[in-house]
């Protein structure tokens, strides 16, 4: 853990693991250390001053087996201080009224263990029913919205805006 960046994720088809690292190469392997949260306990994110963490949202907005088997974890978190961007991948047209579930129930665990967000995205260019990784004004996500079943063209896009906001707000740009 030699970076100041951790980005951990958690992924089942890989494909919150191919954004992971699709944004590990965007920043620079000497600034970020990725993490799938299978292969390391939560308390690992209290090793990082700034974190970025991806989480997909799973059927009816739940989380990914592998978040949902450390999610007790997550409650035991020390993050005071530390700024931390989330991405989120989901099924807009398909699981239109749980969209983002996930992520912005780990936004809301991570805040409550100290983290600053950072990296909010807008909702426009979306289409979905409802969401949990809403701000309360409605007009933003927690976090990067990423849809790879139906907006895959729009993925690196919209890493190649999202990365450069998230280093600016970390200091690190």
């Amino acid at each position: 853990m030699s970076a100041p960046i951790g980005l951990f994720f958690g992924s089942t088809t890989g494909n919150t693991a191919d954004v992971a690292e699709r944004i590990a190469r965007l920043i620079g392997p000497e600034r970020v250390d990725l993490h799938d949260i299978i292969d390391i306990a939560p308390a690992a994110m209290e090793d990082y001053e700034y974190l970025i963490v991806g989480i997909p949202t799973w059927d009816f907005g739940e989380q990914q087996e592998d978040w949902l088997e450390v999610w007790p974890e997550l409650d035991r978190l020390k993050l005071a201080g530390r700024r931390c961007a989330l991405f989120g991948l989901g099924d807009q047209l398909g699981y239109g009224e749980w969209y983002l579930d996930a992520m912005g129930l780990l936004h809301d665990k991570l805040r409550a263990a100290g983290a600053e967000p950072v990296g909010y995205w807008p909702v426009q260019g979306y289409d979905f029913e409802g969401s949990k990784a809403l701000t309360p004004d409605g007009r933003y996500f927690v976090g990067l919205a990423l849809d790879e079943d139906s907006q895959r063209a729009e993925t690196d896009g919209r890493l190649e805006i999202w990365v450069p906001q998230v280093l600016d707000a970390f200091a690190l740009d």
